[in-house]
């Protein structure tokens, strides 16, 4: 089954775009697109989709609020966020809303596409410039994040996944990686969570870098 991709964007110009980038793919499938938020909320019901692609700045309902409504109403429902912006306040913002990953409108077929599948397959993505913004945005503690818990323990395994989930494995390559079975990543996964305190992947890799846990480089 491919993988079933909404997209909203107020320029019909790039949504026209984005249908042809998909058109030959053999493992994703456009099944929708809309004007703003609102409109995407409204279709998400009748063609649940498995990732929404979503500008940020558009009328009605923006790409953040759209991206909470989802989180809220349709958690199986993943968010890219897929914008002509890069400022610091937006990416903090979208990523702390719920989404999945962050592009720039200025990526190609390959890294998009390489997002839409790795996000499917319960990972993380965001293009180079992003991972470059994600990292200074944690260094000067844009994100609400609960303080250092340095009396949370994790077990060698945990660790070893921790560090994979910052190393943007998805979590078919880590059971791979580990020889285990995706029920079992998944079942560490949600640990991960509950100890961390966190919503999402992207939660569990900014506390990682938050406690030490995973040093970035210089």
């Amino acid at each position: 089954m491919p993988i079933k991709v909404m997209i909203a964007d107020d320029h019909a110009i790039f949504r026209d775009g984005f249908r042809l980038l998909l058109k030959d793919q053999h493992d994703a499938l456009l099944v929708g697109e809309a004007a703003n938020g609102r409109e995407l909320i409204q279709r998400v019901e009748e063609l649940h989709p498995n990732i929404v692609i979503t500008d940020i700045k558009m009328p009605d309902t923006d790409g953040i609020e759209l991206c909470r409504q989802l989180r809220t109403h349709y958690p199986e429902v993943d968010v890219i966020a897929l914008s002509m912006f890069s400022d610091d306040h937006l990416i903090a913002d979208m990523l702390e809303a719920g989404a999945k990953g962050y592009l720039l409108k200025n990526t190609n077929r390959i890294e998009l596409l390489q997002a839409i599948r790795t996000v499917f397959d319960g990972g993380t993505y965001y293009s180079p410039a992003t991972g470059e913004k994600l990292a200074r945005l944690i260094g000067k503690n844009k994100f609400q994040l609960p303080k250092k818990q340095l009396s949370v323990r994790f077990s060698a395994r945990e660790k070893e996944i921790l560090q994979l989930i910052c190393e943007q494995y998805t979590t078919r390559e880590i059971a791979g990686a580990l020889n285990l079975s995706i029920r079992t990543i998944e079942s560490y996964r949600l640990s991960l969570h509950e100890k961390t305190r966190s919503r999402n992947s992207i939660g569990v890799v900014i506390y990682a870098i938050r406690n030490g846990l995973f040093p970035l480089n210089e």
